[in-house]
């Protein structure tokens, strides 16, 4: 890993542990990000660690999620972030700004510095050169509070990018292919970093997409270089001081690495209903489209955006189609309103919808029933769309403006000749939507509304576990499907009681009831069990209900690290077999559990079926009394 980019930064903010393979180790983490999905509940954590001012150089809370206002939840939740973000030095990015990887990158985001998110798609910003990591928001908490960020020290993958792109074929096609290589879970204990002559020819935004989607692979992280291109886009946002030069050294040394030339790429597409289900579009077929929704973290900048409206310029989209366009910022919806952009978009149909992830997590514009929708968005799991039934293709801005003028999943080279893009016009740069936190020591009142409930809190580690099995799972459940998002179910994210009634409500609607019946108890899950979103209210409101244990062939990191901060055993078969020998009401008893954390593995006896079985854990001498604190808010409060 000496000399990556990956590791210099490691080294530069490395404060515990040593630079070896699969280690634990604690950086400082110079900035931190959340959305106001997730802040609610971190800022709740924020304030019962008992701090009185953030300790990083840079904290922002963004509202972007939960802007839906159909009852008051939401509201009183904005006006909540909005307080705490003054009381403790934070600066408050309202409502209508954008999108916080999008504003981010933009306006904050600084090379060769550490950024710790409470959403999973934060490591947008290695876009820039940052090493920009998701994580629960009890992490950033800590993280705002001073503490260290802990991580098992991943190992490099080297994407050498050659040659350059064809017409029609753009950034979110690279990142397809590698999904297409790789998997969800290829990603797993890595950061991807690029190189190669093909980096020189895409711009931040394209390599932004890149970084953004190598949370789908469940990647650590994914950076950039930081070179002239990062240089020139800082400085169109006035922020050329914050540029630093930062590259791997030429012998420079990967665990891994993958060439993709990109002369050879086509227009791709990710099939329902999972990011790696990728084909080329010209081998989907003419299917029949309702929706096409044009936006997300992932392609909703003004480059993108740009293209789209080139592409639809003088024309209308097709009758049987509705397309939706989410801007990714408020800068980026002023210069195509400015320009003259978003007066042909609206002219050819669009619908302009705000500046927010909505549609992306199902917050609004839930496609029709039975239907297909085309997405440049960078998650399609089954539901997602606030649609059950409905299929969500998702691809690059090019192919979904093709597809909304056709009516049907359309190679967007069958368009003809690729449209000449306009000179971008000079960034338009206006903060006056981030909210400055006031001076240290200026008396700041908090404001909570009736939804906002205290935070709950795991009890200790009993050393005996007696665990009725719930449910047993296939491989790849994400969050999506353990806590669901949505317009109905987002606003509870501060009220744990009134959250926990929808854990698992998608494969049993009756799983919260039977969960506080049982009193403790155990999922089990596949391969890649947690994939997806970091929210950690699929761990939080799993152990609000009793859950101590989840049982799986293997977890998702972030998820894996949630489950841990809220007191839940997260235990691996050693013999995957043993997956097979569990059923629901599986009554599992684990004793002396204590001492058996000292070891690499635990003995799980199946009461019901007379058996033993083992799991490792896979725990830290850290992590262990952490779980036996009953998670990380009791074992730092424990040690101040």
């Amino acid at each position: 890993m000496k000399g990556t980019i990956t590791y210099k930064i490691l080294k530069e903010h490395l404060v515990e542990g040593e630079l070896h393979q699969g280690t634990e180790i604690g950086i400082r983490i110079d900035q931190t990000l959340t959305q106001d999905a997730t802040g609610t509940m971190a800022y709740l954590q924020l304030e019962a660690l008992g701090i009185d001012r953030v300790h990083t150089e840079l904290s922002v809370s963004y509202v972007d999620h939960n802007t839906l206002q159909g009852s008051f939840e939401n509201a009183d939740d904005h006006r909540y972030l909005q307080s705490v973000a003054a009381r403790y030095g934070i600066y408050f990015s309202r409502p209508g700004n954008g999108i916080c990887h999008q504003v981010h990158l933009e306006r904050f985001g600084v090379p060769g510095k550490t950024l710790l998110g409470s959403d999973s798609h934060t490591p947008t910003a290695g876009g820039l050169g940052m090493l920009a990591i998701g994580a629960g928001g009890l992490d950033v908490a800590v993280a705002m509070a001073g503490g260290p960020f802990y991580l098992a020290v991943p190992s490099v993958l080297r994407v050498n990018l050659v040659e350059t792109l064809p017409p029609w074929v753009g950034a979110k096609d690279i990142i397809l292919e590698i999904l297409r290589r790789l998997s969800v879970k290829g990603g797993v204990g890595r950061i991807l970093e690029y190189s190669g002559p093909g980096v020189k020819g895409l711009s931040v935004p394209e390599r932004a997409t890149i970084t953004n989607m190598g949370a789908e692979l469940g990647a650590t992280s994914s950076v950039f270089p930081s070179d002239e291109v990062t240089f020139r886009f800082l400085k169109a946002q006035g922020r050329e001081s914050a540029w630093r030069e930062l590259s791997a050294d030429p012998d420079a040394v990967y665990d891994e690495e993958i060439t993709i030339d990109l002369s050879q790429l086509e227009p791709l597409a990710a099939c329902p209903h999972s990011p790696d289900n990728v084909k080329k579009i010209k081998e989907i077929g003419p299917i029949a489209v309702q929706q096409v929704a044009v936006g997300s973290c992932t392609n909703s900048s003004y480059q993108d955006l740009r293209l789209v409206a080139e592409i639809l310029k003088g024309k209308v989209i097709h009758p049987n189609v509705s397309l939706v366009i989410s801007p990714g910022s408020r800068q980026v919806l002023e210069m195509l309103a400015r320009d003259g952009t978003l007066a042909n978009l609206v002219s050819a149909g669009a619908r302009i919808l705000e500046c927010t992830c909505g549609p992306c997590i199902g917050m609004g514009q839930a496609p029709p029933s039975g239907s297909v929708s085309v997405r440049t968005f960078n998650r399609n799991f089954r539901g997602r769309s606030g649609t059950a039934d409905a299929s969500v293709y998702l691809t690059g801005p090019a192919a979904a403006a093709a597809t909304a003028l056709k009516g049907v999943i359309t190679d967007p080279r069958e368009l003809g000749d690729y449209p000449a893009i306009p000179e971008q016009p000079p960034v338009i740069i206006d903060d006056r939507m981030i909210i400055a936190p006031p001076p240290a020591g200026e008396p700041v009142a908090i404001v909570r509304g009736p939804n906002i409930k205290p935070l709950p809190l795991a009890e200790p580690l009993p050393d005996r576990l007696e665990l009725k099995v719930l449910l047993t799972l296939e491989d790849n459940v994400t969050t999506d499907l353990i806590m669901p998002a949505g317009a109905k179910i987002l606003p509870l994210r501060s009220n744990i009681p009134a959250i926990s009634e929808y854990v698992f409500a998608a494969v049993d609607e009756n799983f919260a009831a039977r969960a506080r019946a049982a009193g403790r108890s155990a999922v089990v899950g596949g391969e890649n069990y947690g994939q997806g979103s970091s929210r950690e209210h699929a761990a939080l409101a799993p152990m609000y209900l009793g859950v101590r244990a989840v049982l799986a062939k293997s977890f998702a990191r972030i998820h894996r690290a949630n489950l841990v901060n809220f007191g839940i055993l997260p235990l691996t078969f050693c013999d995957a077999a043993d997956y097979d020998r569990i059923a629901p009401d599986d009554l599992l008893v684990i004793d002396a559990l204590h001492a058996q954390l000292q070891n690499d593995t635990i003995t799980v006896l199946n009461e019901t079926r007379g058996s033993e079985f083992k799991v490792t854990h896979g725990l830290s001498p850290r992590l262990k009394e952490i779980v036996k604190a009953g998670g990380l808010l009791n074992y730092t409060r424990d040690k101040q």
